[in-house]
């Protein structure tokens, strides 16, 4: 497999609202063609492939980005892929949250972030660690401690 180029659902909205105007228009598909070509400043080939991504997505909801790559021959040609003329396409969709959904019920009420079960002590308060405030509070707290250890 040969990866060509990638687009991303922004970029494909935009290119088949175009495409859409202009046909309303009545424009040409070489001027279709010329016009996205200026637009998106695409050239070559790369105007046939955004062109066909377009209309890969149009009514569908939730794409990430398409691919586009060709296989040598001989290639097994994985099922996910459409195939547009001689060049193939990949249309990924981005998860829903349904599944992210699932997978919390799965491992029960604990599992609450992607840092994995929550403590007993409570959520979390930031990823990356303690607070300064919290750092001191429990420093104070600590020494308080140790204090009333010792008497």
């Amino acid at each position: 497999m040969k990866s060509i180029t990638e687009f991303t659902q922004p970029t494909l909205l935009k290119v088949l609202a175009a495409k859409t105007a202009l046909t309303t228009e009545g424009k040409s598909v070489e001027e279709i063609m010329t016009s996205v070509g200026e637009s998106f400043k695409y050239e070559g080939e790369k105007i046939k492939y955004a062109l066909a991504a377009a209309d890969l997505i149009a009514g569908k909801t939730s794409v990430r980005r398409v691919l586009v790559a060709t296989f040598a021959e001989g290639e097994t040609v994985p099922a996910k892929y459409e195939k547009v003329e001689d060049t193939h396409y990949l249309v990924e969709l981005l998860e829903t949250t349904k599944a992210a959904a699932t997978v919390y019920t799965k491992l029960g009420a604990r599992a609450t972030n992607s840092n994995g079960p929550r403590k007993a002590g409570g959520p979390k308060t930031s990823p990356w660690g303690a607070s300064p405030e919290e750092i001191a509070a429990k420093k104070k707290s600590s020494s308080a401690a140790a204090a009333a250890k010792k008497n």
